[in-house]
């Protein structure tokens, strides 16, 4: 008698879905994806992979400050990209710093998935006055430039809070960029849950008494995600950049643990000076991360689109 055929794992089915075959067929995609995994490769393990530790202010060497680039003269092999000018290594500023906008801008966009999911799929299952009142908040929320939210929003909570330690710092940050970001979540899951909710397996399931809480998180929720998942892809790349907006600003992360905006705004100063390695460096690794993302995002639009398959 023969043995029953196994059946594939969950890595063999990955492996020989529609996404993974278009991930394959898309250079661009594939560049993209080897870019961003260094990038947050580097990030995450800064304190093993960077050749310095630039926030050791015992390690530092002011005369080793403002030196330029290794491959140029007067250059120092130990330091490839420069220093800064206090001697602090930009290589492993740039992994440290990338570790905080990286922080930061996931942590914005998991607050605002979570908020302007729950939301969107309340307004769009129950509707009526609930509805209603939930998307005129998402108009006055668009009504105002989402970086002056978070200006706002920043600068209450330093008011209140003025001798704040860093986790706090952090987290005043991350909701004030989360606060204006959540607001196309919920439009985009709204729109979703109004299709999925007159489709025959709602109604079923309302026929055989299941409560509406359910219906909503284990039945509409799991069909109205792909959607969030492309726009949430995208909007990391534009949580880092507002992040590193408001850093530049002064208004960001705590100086102590500075990042790429941070870097970007005090290599300003010595930008006209010749030492354009201090900002140019944290700038193109800030474009080269955000447009990795941004990339990655276009791809996995087009992937999970049925009509372009």
């Amino acid at each position: 008698m023969n043995a029953a055929p196994l059946a594939p794992s969950w890595w063999q089915r990955a492996l020989d879905s529609d996404v993974w075959h278009s991930f394959r067929s898309s250079p661009t995609a594939i560049v993209a994806a080897v870019i961003a995994f260094v990038c947050v490769f580097c990030a995450l393990f800064a304190g093993i992979v960077a050749p310095h530790n630039p926030f050791d202010l015992a390690s530092l060497e002011l005369s080793d400050a403002r030196l330029p680039p290794a491959w140029q003269q007067d250059g120092n092999p130990k330091y490839l990209f420069g220093t800064d000018d206090q001697g602090r290594d930009i290589l492993s500023a740039l992994m440290y710093g990338a570790r905080i906008s990286l922080l930061v801008g996931v942590a914005s966009v998991v607050l605002s998935v979570v908020v302007g999911v729950g939301l969107g799929l309340l307004s769009g299952f129950v509707g009526g006055k609930t509805d209603a009142f939930i998307m005129r908040v998402c108009d006055v929320m668009l009504s105002f430039p989402s970086i002056l939210i978070a200006l706002l929003i920043d600068g209450v909570g330093r008011a209140m809070f003025p001798n704040a330690h860093d986790t706090l710092a952090f987290a005043v940050l991350v909701l004030a960029i989360a606060i204006p970001g959540w607001v196309p979540y919920a439009r985009t899951v709204r729109g979703s849950t109004l299709v999925e909710r007159s489709k025959e397996y709602v109604q079923a399931a309302r026929v055989i008494g299941v409560s509406s809480s359910r219906i909503m998180w284990k039945h509409v929720l799991p069909n109205v995600m792909g959607p969030v998942l492309v726009l949430a892809t995208i909007q990391v790349a534009l949580a880092i950049l507002t992040e590193s907006t408001l850093s530049f600003l002064g208004v960001g992360v705590p100086p102590t643990q500075p990042s790429l905006g941070t870097l970007i705004r005090v290599g300003n100063d010595f930008l006209f000076s010749g030492e354009w390695w201090i900002t140019i460096f944290p700038g193109a690794m800030l474009v080269l991360i955000a447009l990795s993302v941004n990339l990655l995002g276009d791809w996995l639009r087009d992937a999970l689109n049925p009509r372009l398959r």
